[in-house]
């Protein structure tokens, strides 16, 4: 019982450290040895693996609407959807959020 939650505390903790670099990761701001941890994480972690892909969506749509200069009505719906998610995954307690 207490390796159990030693090992969920410090997966927390990994988390944790992972969702602070996950932006700077996207952007390939971080050092080899700082991708190389977050990639590691990511390959295990289904809550930090959806971060980072609703992050990626996210900046997909930003980047298409800064490129094409509109704000289509798809393009705001699947913002809105995107922001909704990544809202519901910080407030989740790491089980996955309702399909709704």
């Amino acid at each position: 019982m207490k390796r159990t939650v030693r090992a969920s505390l410090s997966e927390m903790r990994t988390c944790h450290r992972v969702g602070k670099l996950l932006q700077r990761y996207l952007y390939g701001e971080i050092d080899s040895t700082a991708r190389q941890q977050v990639e590691q994480h990511l390959e295990t972690c289904l809550k930090c693996g959806l971060e980072v892909n609703t992050y990626a969506r996210v900046k997909q749509v930003l980047a298409h609407r800064e490129r094409t200069g509109t704000d289509s009505t798809q393009d705001a719906e699947a913002l809105a959807r995107l922001r909704r998610f990544a809202r519901e995954l910080t407030e989740s307690d790491g089980s996955r959020p309702d399909s709704n």
